[in-house]
This record gives C-alpha cells, structure tokens and sequence, in this order.
C-alpha cells in the first residue's frame, strides 16, 4: 500500500496567497485557480480587472496540469509543433501555458492554473504560489 499526499486547505490558502501577491506586486488583473490531483477546483479567486472570460480559462489550465501530472506548456508545445490532433485529447482543454502541476516526491497532488497576461506571466504567478508550500 503506498501513501498518498494530498493539499490541504491550509496549503491551498498559501498557495492562493501567494500568487495573488505575486500578481499584485506586479500589477497583474489575473484569475488564479486550484485543483486537486483529479482536477477538481478547490479555489477559484478572480482579481480586480480581470477579464471574465479568465475565470473559465484558468481552471482549465489548472485541470489538464493536474490530469496530465505536467505543466499544460506541454500541450502547448505539442500542437503549436504540429500534432492539431492533439487538439481532440478527451478532458484536457487547457492547452496553453499557465497551468503548473503540483509535484511531491513524484506523485502529482494537484495544480495552479493562471490567466490574465502573458502565459509566461501566469506560469510565473503559479509556480510562485507553489512555492509558497516549499514544492
């Protein structure tokens, strides 16, 4: 039997913290989201200015990081290198940079799904709230 870690409320309250800090001090209107290792959202946190249309991308982000146990950058590299078939993968619809797999000791415990500005940006923004927990 192997044991399994997983995010509590307390990790994800630091993690959302975090990031929002790391959006703020760079003025950055992003939406910041977190999802369990099954893709479930456990926070979902709009910033003044932020375009509405985030608040959908940065879950699905967040959710095919989670899924695919990988950065959704990936999945970008994937199809902008050619393989539009990509495009039909089930469940993952994310497929842009911003989402950033939480790892721990190989095993995947969830993921931060940012939108708002450059994906390079919101990547920036995840893996600072990520940080936060010492990952």
């Amino acid at each position: 039997m192997k044991t399994k870690h997983e995010l509590e409320l307390a990790d994800v309250k630091a993690i959302a913290a975090a990031a929002e800090a790391e959006a703020l001090k760079n003025n950055w209107a992003v939406t910041i989201a977190i999802v369990d290792d099954g893709g479930h959202l456990l926070w979902l946190q709009r910033l003044d200015g932020a375009a509405a249309v985030s608040s959908h991308i940065a879950p699905s982000k967040a959710r095919t990081a989670a899924l695919g146990r990988r950065d959704s950058k990936v999945y970008e590299d994937i199809v902008n290198g050619g393989r539009t078939a990509f495009l039909s993968a089930p469940t993952i619809d994310g497929l842009l940079e911003g989402g950033v797999a939480i790892l721990k000791d190989g095993q995947c415990l969830g993921a931060v799904g940012v939108s708002g500005v450059k994906s390079t940006e919101d990547a920036q923004i995840a893996r600072a709230g990520i940080a936060a927990i010492g990952l």
